[in-house]
């Protein structure tokens, strides 16, 4: 079991009405949330914690969960409203505008958190970057890191962050306690500006004892390093429709890797050999390739792989 927790929203997909008209889609997402649902669709075994609204946007995200295969008996539920991503595209590049102040994921009360006995856990997204969230994931990770394998994706929205300094502060702790991190190579240079992207790679490892460390270059591929691998694989050619997603679809496919091979353990991600970590990356990058061929995040089922 996978326990994945961080954000679930509705993301606003940019439209044209039957009369030329701007227009928006309201589509269930967050990058946790895409997460989860691709594990799912995979067939693992998936749970899901956050806060989820009673209201009709809440509604459509137990739906969605639902229709994945996902538990999401864990999630916190109220009467706050849900957030909203609005999405941008350009050349099916996404940015993003959110509305998040005082919404049902963002104000999770410190007794919500879980019991689970899922043998891992996945955290990243927006969740990471605000209060009383933050603190919240913060804490749980601290909480299970010594005894379940954990995976953190930051997936970085500068233009999110209130206080960069708490943040930095936030996630350098997080990846100092967790096994997984997955970074774009936009994210890497946030954190760390200066010098090459495979030296600033090596070093991450090195300085936190990470277990693996993937690096995405979009259209490029992905390489994976461990302390003593560096493993590249290719981009899947695809035609892009938007990359809506796609990072949250390569989080889920190399967890299910790892999960289908038996490593997702304390001892197996700290020994993983090079077949183990082509293949995750490899699974990883044939997922991604599937959600960007098509419009949202909309991950593949093990049926399409």
């Amino acid at each position: 079991m996978i326990l994945c927790a961080g954000e679930a929203l509705i993301d606003m997909l940019p439209r044209e009405t039957s009369a030329g008209e701007a227009a928006f889609a309201p589509h269930a997402g967050g990058a946790v949330f895409n997460t989860s649902i691709a594990l799912g669709r995979l067939g693992v075994p998936t749970q899901f914690y956050s806060g989820i609204s009673n209201d009709l946007f809440g509604e459509v995200l137990t739906g969605a969960l639902a229709a994945s295969n996902v538990d999401a008996s864990l999630a916190h539920r109220s009467d706050q409203p849900t957030t909203l991503a609005f999405v941008k595209l350009v050349d099916g590049h996404a940015s993003y505008a959110f509305y998040d102040e005082n919404t049902a994921g963002r104000m999770l009360p410190l007794d919500s958190l879980p019991d689970t006995s899922a043998d891992a856990l996945f955290l990243g997204g927006i969740s990471l970057a605000v209060e009383p969230c933050a603190g919240i994931y913060a804490a749980l990770l601290k909480r299970e890191a010594s005894s379940k394998v954990t995976m953190i994706d930051p997936n970085i929205r500068p233009t999110f962050i209130k206080d960069e300094a708490v943040y930095r502060a936030r996630i350098a702790e997080m990846i100092r306690l967790a096994d997984i991190i997955k970074l774009s190579d936009e994210d890497l240079d946030w954190i760390d500006p200066e010098g090459d992207t495979a030296d600033k790679a090596r070093k991450m490892v090195a300085d936190n004892d990470l277990k693996l460390l993937c690096i995405t270059e979009g259209s490029k591929g992905v390489t994976g390093y461990t302390p003593t691998q560096e493993i590249f694989v290719a981009a899947n050619k695809a035609t892009v429709v938007d990359t809506v997603g796609a990072g949250d679809t390569f989080n889920a496919g190399l967890l299910a890797s790892l999960h289908n091979a038996g490593l997702l353990t304390k001892s197996g991600v700290a020994s993983l050999s090079d077949d183990a970590v082509r293949d995750a990356l490899s699974l990883g990058a044939r997922t991604a390739a599937i959600t960007v061929s098509r419009a949202g995040a909309n991950p593949p089922w093990a049926s399409e792989l």
